[in-house]
């Protein structure tokens, strides 16, 4: 996902921040923290360019006055020597006749891609693709067609050809003679060759990602969904924002609305085509997952509509016919699981939620489950990979720290795991090929990032960067920090924040500030390191931050979830409040003087809350979803259901049908182009509140989508928050 949870609004939390200047009495503004000229720069000083190269040696990267520099570093002596002459990228670009105005813009992006051992590079000038090759220290125009965009653009695994998108047709150019060859032909609008809709972008792919479309290892096809549109409904955004107005027209099929018919096609260099067979001809399904195996064999996931199952097929040599290798299916829903990896053997190490935690099994070549490698009330995060030579398999994992992660090793001959990571908090994590080494970047709740090189054993090699704490932050007043675990009422550990005023005492009762997201899998405690400044400056104000994850948000595996399917809102409702029960135990929170703050689902859940509890006195209702009718079905279905299978899960959750028994004062917060969650959310909400008589307070963002992004709207939102919670708590 998920879609709903990238769009958190400000609130999100740290424990130092780190930026140029504070009052002199050690106290935040609000214009420090949001105001376009007059906040205060709270960037970190970057972490060290480091990346493997095909050689598995260290290189450090750094893109200094238009020049790529780049070095091998010795990992004994840690001794730094030129990797060949340095490539000068705005030279190139200006010999190829780029304009100066854009150099800078077209290096700096460039630079942040370029990786040891690759030559080319693609970039867009004036609407058609360039190559920049830096072996042979020049760059080219590869396409011809200004009036016409090239997007998506990928080269072939041998740098010979390039794949991209013009519409929704897929081209593809030789680089060796710019010829271009048309690969499909019927892209039209409610016909979509190798580009993603809008619900399989936001829910099954990821946001910003619109390929769909996938080279073979061998350079010879490409594999790629093709959606057929037609039938999906047309959502309109108006734009009044602008004149002439600026509407936007997307096809976004609500719950229980069409969704997007999708095949599977395989297209040769020349534009032969040949469809995959549907293997699930009666029903609807998804296509969730599409790619290769090392040896070119065909993969592809699929899932029923409503996700309860999930499919792994492998494809014959014809590309046409595929076996189902592994089928994962659950009490609720089941996740999108990542393909599997390979073994010499044929066999293959699979992800499953099917204990309710993520773990890795191991299968045989044909697909016969072998076993469990891991096991235990604890999730498998990201499986990097395996070392068969010493026979290990390396994967993250949250075993020790629910909120945070570590690098293990696990035997995979007898299944010893061992930690290699020793510092807690939230590890990235990037191998050498070989698994003889990996770069380490972390960081905590405590402590800003460092980044680190290790050996395959765990062991520190050398300590790379260590992001300082500078003078300037000993004389902020910040607020009192502790992390805790909270029993809700059958027991379960909910993870939890607390942010208390620098002159904290126990004797005062202090209002309250809540911040949450609640939406499935998706933690707002977790172990790492952010700048937010925001809950030091409620904390200065007089206010407690509280932060709770209700079990369903944790991410303590898919089972702590399961138990919202298809009835949304009651039991994170029943879990919160079982938090505040916990808070009231204190003594020092003002019960009746409490605030809930959420964003997207964040929105929803407010909005539920403030309508089925009386226990926030306000709420700050961002972009929510009001009822789940009118959200899309991909993520809706997930947890809810059709809406002709769960009418009382639909009814039970809505927002507006519960308009009556809104409790409490709220200020509902919107963009008037969000694509995500329609403004028709907010303003159905607000069409029930006023028919029944209820009072609330409205911030539009013109032209904004799923969350204010511009400097003036960013701070106007802000301080209308502030000026809310001040006359309201």
């Amino acid at each position: 996902m998920n879609s709903l949870l990238k769009h958190c609004a400000a609130g999100m939390l740290i424990t130092m921040p780190l930026f140029a200047g504070a009052a002199d009495d050690g106290r935040l503004t609000l214009e420090m923290l949001y105001h376009p000229e007059q906040k205060i720069d709270t960037k970190l000083k970057p972490l060290s360019r480091l990346s493997w190269d095909a050689q598995n040696r260290l290189i450090e990267s750094a893109m200094k006055d238009g020049a790529l520099q780049q070095s091998v570093v010795d990992l004994q002596s840690w001794q730094k020597t030129a990797l060949g002459k340095e490539n000068p990228v705005t030279a190139i670009l200006r010999k190829a006749g780029i304009e100066e105005k854009q150099v800078s813009a077209i290096a700096d992006k460039l630079g942040a891609e370029i990786r040891p051992g690759v030559d080319a590079y693609l970039f867009t000038y004036k609407n058609d693709l360039w190559l920049l090759d830096l072996k042979a220290g020049i760059s080219r125009e590869l396409t011809h067609t200004p009036d016409q965009a090239e997007d998506e653009a990928i080269l072939s695994p041998d740098a010979k050809s390039v794949a991209y998108l013009k519409g929704n047709d897929i081209y593809l150019t030789d680089i060796a003679t710019a010829k271009e060859t048309r690969l499909t032909h019927d892209g039209s609008e409610t016909n979509f060759n190798g580009r993603l809709d809008w619900v399989y972008m936001e829910e099954v792919y990821g946001r910003g990602k619109l390929r769909a479309f996938w080279w073979a290892p061998d350079s010879s096809k490409l594999a790629f969904l093709n959606f057929d549109e037609s039938k999906v409904p047309v959502y309109t955004l108006a734009g009044e924002h602008a004149q002439p107005v600026r509407t936007e027209r997307t096809r976004y099929p609500k719950a229980g609305d069409p969704n997007p018919v999708v095949r599977l096609g395989i297209l040769d260099k020349n534009g032969k085509l040949s469809w995959t067979e549907n293997p699930y001809p009666d029903q609807e399904t998804l296509i969730v997952q599409v790619g290769w195996t090392p040896d070119g064999k065909l993969l592809s996931s699929w899932q029923n509509r409503v996700q309860t199952w999930l499919d792994l097929r492998m494809y014959d040599a014809d590309l046409k016919k595929s076996k189902v290798m592994v089928r994962e299916t659950s009490p609720a829903w089941t996740e999108r699981l990542p393909f599997p990896v390979f073994l010499k053997d044929g066999g293959f190490l699979w992800e499953s939620d099917r204990t309710g935690h993520r773990h890795i099994y191991r299968y045989r070549s044909d697909y016969q489950l072998i076993g469990s490698v891991t096991k235990g009330d604890w999730d498998v995060r990201e499986l990097h990979g395996v070392n068969e030579k010493a026979g290990e398999i390396y994967f993250t994992a949250n075993e020790r720290n629910p909120i945070g992660n570590d690098l293990f090793s696990v035997s995979l001959n007898d299944g010893a795991m061992r930690r290699l990571t020793q510092e807690k908090g939230s590890h990235q994590i990037r191998w050498s090929s070989d698994f003889s080494h990996y770069i380490d970047s972390w960081s905590s709740l405590q402590h800003p990032p460092k980044q680190g090189v290790f050996n395959a054993q765990g062991q520190l090699l050398k300590l790379t960067d260590e992001t300082p704490v500078p003078e300037a932050v000993q004389s902020l007043k910040l607020a009192k920090v502790s992390q805790q675990q909270v029993k809700a009422r059958d027991g379960f550990l909910l993870e939890s924040l607390l942010y208390l005023p620098p002159d904290f005492d126990p004797k005062r009762k202090y209002p309250v500030y809540q911040h949450l997201y609640a939406g499935p899998m998706a933690p707002q405690v977790n172990d790492r390191w952010s700048n937010d400044l925001y809950p030091h400056f409620l904390a200065q104000q007089g206010y407690i931050v509280w932060v709770l994850d209700n079990r369903s948000a944790s991410n303590k595996g898919a089972s702590s979830a399961w138990g919202i399917h298809r009835n949304l809102g009651s039991t994170e409702l029943q879990d919160q409040l079982d938090g505040l029960e916990w808070l009231r135990t204190k003594g020092w929170a003002d019960m009746d003087r409490i605030a809930l703050n959420g964003w997207s689902y964040g929105g929803y859940f407010t909005s539920y809350a403030m309508t089925h509890s009386k226990a926030w006195k306000i709420g700050f209702v961002g972009a929510p979803v009001t009822d789940w009718h009118l959200y899309d079905s991909i993520y809706t279905e997930r947890y809810m259901g059709l809406p002709s299978e769960n009418k009382e899960g639909y009814e039970r959750s809505s927002v507006i049908k519960a308009a009556s028994a809104l409790s409490g004062k709220i200020m509902i917060m919107h963009g008037t182009m969000d694509d995500n969650v329609h403004p028709q959310n907010m303003v159905m909400l607000i069409d029930a509140l006023i028919k029944n008589d209820k009072e609330y307070s409205l911030q539009l963002y013109p032209g904004m989508g799923h969350g204010p992004r511009g400097a003036w709207e960013i701070w106007s939102l802000q301080k209308a928050k502030w000026k809310f919670l001040k006359e309201n708590l």
